[in-house]
């Protein structure tokens, strides 16, 4: 297919997360999550077999918005404000930033498996002698399968988690407050989606022509540096709060994506990279923790849906206009107005919420 193509199924795949999650902020306190959960794992499979046996581009692109495929190396999924409200049930302020801290690096970390694992279809080719469109198809069949797994997993969840739930409510107290993250998410998700993880690797595919494996294999090297910055984070966070954080880890990590274009070979290129793996990654355990401490806790699951989906509908026109972009030019636009609207969100976030501090921050400066 081409760029533009690509860049519509990528945008298609954030559109209809972003739709599902609108749904999720409006109605999931009427429901069980864990039933929520197993439905979304369901249509995660759906869209693996869609995928799967489908080949022709509008086909795909229908199945692209109704279906639960991820076009990046984060979460922009249904299944982020869900856990999100789960998660934080239980949890301690003090120890809240470091619980979303491990869970968002075994998500990395099997990210990162997954950006490996991308470079299978190369080798089902060479070894196995089959075609690169089934051993393609294979790999959708794969995702399908892991959908099915995570049901499983999914249908685990004990039934007394969710007594706690039993008085959730829409946003009220905290809509303001929500609404502002959701507009300024929503600037750095416009960045994020022009350098989402597809349309990165089609312009390395372009400019230096890699081979897919050495794309999957710095995919993978990202990846896993990225999910190792989530530990350091929390270090970082109690010592300097999490709006810091937040601010001070991210600014340097858009700087670096201005930089890769220019850089004079791929060496340059891949260091950058991963540099900004190392740090642009950091604000995702703070953020989400951020959210939940300074929102009630019976609005939680619909201030994780209402931050996330803003952040999907705009992270959904990043593909395709780095798609066009692309097809006029494999310069890097994409990645210099990437790291602009990153620097005007870390900006805006340092001046507007600066002064809003969690429990556990007020806590430290009251007892100092």
């Amino acid at each position: 297919m081409t760029p533009v193509q690509v860049g519509a199924i990528a945008t298609a795949t954030l559109v209809g997360s972003g739709a599902l999650t609108v749904l999720i902020g409006l109605y999931a306190w009427r429901f069980n999550y864990r039933s929520l959960l197993l439905l979304a794992s369901l249509l995660m499979l759906g869209t693996g077999i869609g995928f799967a046996s489908l080949t022709d581009f509008w086909p795909l692109l229908l199945v692209a918005v109704i279906g639960t495929l991820n076009p990046s190396n984060g979460d922009v999924s249904v299944f982020l404000p869900l856990e999100h409200a789960v998660l934080s049930i239980n949890a301690k302020d003090r120890e809240r930033t470091a619980l979303f801290a491990r869970y968002s690096l075994v998500g990395a970390l099997l990210a990162a498996a997954g950006a490996f694992l991308a470079a299978a279809p190369d080798l089902f080719v060479a070894n196995l002698h089959v075609t690169p469109k089934a051993a393609l198809q294979a790999m959708f069949g794969l995702y399908g399968t892991i959908g099915l797994i995570s049901a499983i997993i999914y249908a685990t969840l004990p039934e007394e988690r969710d007594v706690a739930h039993k008085a959730p409510a829409p946003l009220h107290k905290a809509k303001r407050a929500v609404y502002t993250l959701a507009a300024l998410f929503s600037v750095d998700a416009l960045g994020g989606g022009l350098v989402v993880q597809s349309m990165v690797a089609l312009w390395l595919l372009q400019k230096f022509h890699l081979s897919m494996i050495l794309a999957s294999t710095i995919f993978f090297w990202t990846g896993l540096f990225s999910a190792l910055s989530y530990l350091v984070a929390v270090r970082i966070a109690k010592r300097f709060g999490l709006v810091n954080t937040m601010v001070f880890t991210h600014l340097p990590s858009s700087i670096c994506l201005i930089l890769i274009p220019l850089m004079p070979n791929l060496a340059w290129v891949i260091a950058l990279l991963v540099i900004r793996s190392a740090l642009s990654q950091m604000d995702v355990p703070t953020r989400s923790s951020y959210v939940m401490a300074i929102v009630p806790p019976e609005e939680r699951a619909a201030a994780a849906a209402f931050t996330s989906v803003p952040r999907s509908l705009a992270a959904s026109a990043g593909p395709v206009l780095a798609g066009c972009l692309l097809s006029i030019s494999s310069f890097g636009w994409p990645l210099i107005v990437a790291g602009g609207l990153k620097i005007i969100y870390d900006i805006l976030l340092l001046g507007m919420f600066h002064a809003v501090r969690p429990p556990e921050e007020e806590a430290q400066t009251n007892s100092v």
